[in-house]
């Protein structure tokens, strides 16, 4: 038997992840300087889903995730990928490595939740292996 709000949360916290990813990409293209307006639009699209999803993942897991306020520290340090663009060699290194740290511990909150469902994936297992009703 399956835990379906494991399983749901497991694939919002992929989902977010991925949008983290995104984040990455929009922060590679301010390096090179080379992006559009609808790279712009794109851009605080994923910042919005990163302060909204949070929300909803925050209120969802006990403990162990990333504070808002780390979310929201490197969310605010880029307004636009126009404006990082023009920061100085510094700055990107500091973004890089926020995102590096808040990305890792996105990761390891995700592995502890597969970890969990494997737990309850064993145990309805050896329930029906050996006839116990949960």
């Amino acid at each position: 038997m399956r835990d379906k709000k494991l399983d749901q949360l497991i694939l919002q916290l992929e989902n977010y992840v991925e949008c983290w990813k995104q984040f990455n990409s929009f922060i590679a293209m301010a390096r090179a300087k080379k992006f559009t307006m609808e790279d712009e639009n794109q851009f605080l699209e994923i910042k919005s889903i990163l302060v909204q999803q949070l929300e909803i993942i925050i209120s969802r897991i006990e403990s162990g995730t990333p504070s808002r306020e780390e979310i929201h520290s490197l969310v605010a340090l880029v307004p636009s990928i126009r404006y990082i663009s023009e920061a100085p060699e510094g700055t990107f290194r500091n973004v890089e490595n926020q995102w590096h740290k808040l990305f890792l511990s996105w990761q390891a909150v995700l592995g502890q939740l597969k970890v969990r469902q494997q737990e309850v994936s064993n145990k309805s297992f050896f329930s029906s292996l050996f006839g116990k009703k949960k």
